[in-house]
């Protein structure tokens, strides 16, 4: 009777092979990488709501620089791995920190005030998720059902050195592209933006003819709605064609819900009633002013409803996967690991009792935090207990969908929000209420959802070190390097956009140009059910909004929903990148390409929109603090012409269609790895 053995895995760099790996060089450009594009992310997650991963471009960087050095696979692959953490501080901090802001639990975001617990708790956060996916890594890593798109994508990127090099040659010019176009609609060249006034006839009488009483009040010519022409910006376009064109197209229709339908009912239906459903001096500037408040106050907390439930439904469809890493990490840890002499170079952890030691000490210092911030040691207590059960379980279930689905499609806003919800409750169970209450759960709320954050990227590092060859504890050593650095230097991003905004004539952290929706709806849910300041009417409509997504198989009721939190210009402008996408994507299949070829097409497509991605951001960064330290900015005209920027974005467009098509490459030619963005 024959028997099938199973595979031994081989990497790329075998076990007896010892080469350079942590390095001085690999690690000061690793920790270079994490701080620029962690601080671009933070950037375009506040933007945008969306944040994209970051270990193709520290991959091509990494690989460009260390080349030119003569460095080792094995350098590339630290540099990438301390390099592409960043983005994920950068998502936990973003999705949480501004909502201690806009909640109110902190009255000022000056350094002096706000700089330590920031830079306490995303540490805490990022430490956490190193420690804790580290406990379940082996399982994960080894577990031969879970594909791991990206970690191969990334993998084959140093192997294949010839077309890293290309890659890098298309990259580096598109930041320069996004840096350029960014910078000339900052300096007034053109327009970014263009509202339009939808009127529909005199809406006054239309009530009227309807027999409503109060329609006297409105009996003039006004608009229902109003509408916005895509953004002019390079990232939010990047941001389309990354995610392709169905789930740009899902984020677009929620500002579709929300602008063309609920927005026009309300103001046809009720007019100036709406005032009362609305802070004083809301939409006193006219019938686009109302509108603009009808969607702020009405219609933002209908999304948070649809967030809700999209959230718990993410949860729902992910319960085999919880099941089944949880008793992977408890295996682990009951067994242990051999001693480290004993095994090959390739396979070397942190043992896990220095791991749970290092929680144990986090753990304490967690009670320290939640007690400063709320000055209540019962709370403190057990929001540091739940933040160590539920942070565990979802980096777990994070590193878990990171394997199946990639980092960038990973569900962390989901996550956080659940883990608000539960800490919210108990905290409300407790009798632990007021601004303390909520700081606490926000508290909460940030640590896990860097911990997620983190957890995820690492579970994707582990698995293409794994694949090449390297060294698993240099690995966790550079990781937790680079969390503490990202997380020291994250507030710094974060406080010059907030205060850029602010002497624009903005309010900060919420306003059109930040929206930081995901840290706008973890501030609404801690207010509404510790502090009780929630519409839970217009909530709740939005919850059966959600079900109602769910019944008829919506791909991503959460995609729909931020996309009714968005303001309508970005959501239109990642419409506009998601076309791009199928019109590239449409025309190379034309074109008769093999599958090789579209890949190639592919790949250039999504190096170029990372570059338009990190030009803008860094950029926008720039400007901002120009604003900030209160620099003059030179401006071309006073009222630029949204004409011109438009046919900016038409450019953009012809690029980012030609380009990838005219670097098909010939049939006959190898296919490339995918880059699994």
């Amino acid at each position: 009777m024959n028997q099938t053995t199973p595979t031994k895995h081989r990497p790329f760099v075998p076990e007896h092979v010892q080469m350079k790996e942590f390095t001085l060089r690999a690690v000061l450009l690793g920790l270079a990488m994490t701080v620029v594009l962690g601080a671009a992310n933070a950037y375009l997650g506040l933007h945008a709501g969306q944040t994209i991963a970051a270990t193709y471009p520290a991959a091509v960087i990494g690989m460009a620089v260390l080349r030119a050095f003569k460095g080792s696979v094995l350098e590339e692959n630290i540099a990438r791995t301390a390099g592409s953490i960043g983005e994920s501080v950068a998502a936990g901090a973003i999705f949480t920190i501004p909502a201690f802001l806009m909640s109110g639990s902190w009255t000022s975001f000056d350094p002096q005030h706000a700089y330590w617990k920031t830079t306490a708790l995303t540490v805490t956060g990022a430490v956490l998720g190193v420690l804790f996916v580290s406990l379940v890594r082996r399982a994960l890593v080894e577990d031969p059902t879970l594909p791991f798109p990206e970690s191969v994508a990334a993998s084959e990127i140093h192997k294949a050195g010839q077309r890293g090099a290309d890659a890098a040659r298309f990259l580096f010019w598109s930041i320069g592209l996004g840096t350029l176009v960014q910078a000339l609609g900052q300096l007034s060249l053109y327009a970014v933006d263009k509202d339009f006034v939808v009127r529909v006839g005199e809406i006054g009488k239309s009530i009227l003819r309807l027999g409503t009483p109060a329609s006297k009040n409105v009996l003039h010519t006004g608009a229902i709605s109003t509408v916005s022409a895509p953004s002019v910006s390079p990232a939010l376009i990047g941001v389309g064609f990354v995610i392709g064109p169905e789930l740009a197209a899902l984020n677009f229709s929620g500002s579709i819900l929300a602008w063309g339908v609920l927005v026009p009912l309300m103001m046809y239906f009720l007019g100036p009633q709406l005032q009362a459903f609305m802070p004083a001096g809301a939409g006193d500037g006219g019938w686009a002013s109302m509108a603009a408040a009808v969607w702020r106050y009405i219609v933002r907390p209908i999304a948070v409803g649809g967030m809700m439930v999209g959230a718990a439904y993410t949860l729902f469809k992910m319960g085999r996967n919880l099941t089944s890493s949880l008793g992977r990490a408890i295996s682990e840890v009951r067994h242990g690991a051999p001693p480290m002499e004993s095994i090959p170079r390739n396979e070397r952890y942190m043992s896990s009792k220095v791991v749970l030691s290092f929680i144990f000490l986090v753990f304490l210092g967690m009670i320290a935090l939640y007690f400063y911030i709320s000055g209540q040691m019962l709370g403190a207590v057990v929001a540091a207990v739940v933040m160590l059960i539920v942070g565990f379980v979802f980096a777990t279930v994070s590193g878990n969908l990171c394997g199946v689905i990639g980092s960038s499609n990973n569900p962390v806003s989901g996550l956080t929000l659940s883990t608000l919800i539960i800490a919210a409750l108990l905290m409300v169970a407790l009798g632990v209420s007021g601004a303390g209450g909520v700081a606490v759960v926000l508290g909460v709320a940030a640590v896990v959802c860097v911990s997620s954050a983190v957890a995820g990227e690492l579970m994707q590092d582990f698995k293409a070190g794994y694949i090449l060859g390297g060294t698993p504890r240099y690995i966790q050593m550079v990781e937790l390097i680079a969390v503490v650095v990202a997380s020291v230097v994250m507030y710094y991003p974060l406080y010059i956009l907030q205060q850029g905004d602010l002497k624009s004539g903005g309010v900060g952290f919420g306003s059109a140009a930040l929206p930081a929706p995901q840290a706008g709806l973890m501030a609404a849910l801690a207010q509404g059910i510790v502090g009780g300041e929630m519409a839970w009417p217009l909530v709740v409509a939005g919850a059966f909004l959600g079900v109602m997504l769910i019944l008829i198989r919506v791909k991503s009721p959460m995609l729909v929903a931020i996309g009714m939190y968005l303001p309508f210009a970005t959501t239109a402008a990642i419409f506009a990148g998601g076309l791009i996408r199928w019109v590239t994507d449409s025309r190379s299949r034309a074109a008769g390409n093999n599958e090789a070829q579209r890949t190639r097409v592919e790949n250039t497509g999504i190096l170029i929109a990372s570059g338009l991605i990190a030009g803008e951001a860094l950029t926008g960064l720039l400007f901002a603090y120009f604003k900030f330290k209160d620099i003059p900015i030179y401006a071309f005209f006073k009222d630029p012409s949204y004409l011109a920027g438009f046919i900016v974005l038409l450019l953009l467009a012809f690029l980012m269609i030609r380009v990838p098509l005219q670097n098909a490459g010939r049939p006959e030619d190898p296919a490339p790895p995918a880059a699994m963005m």
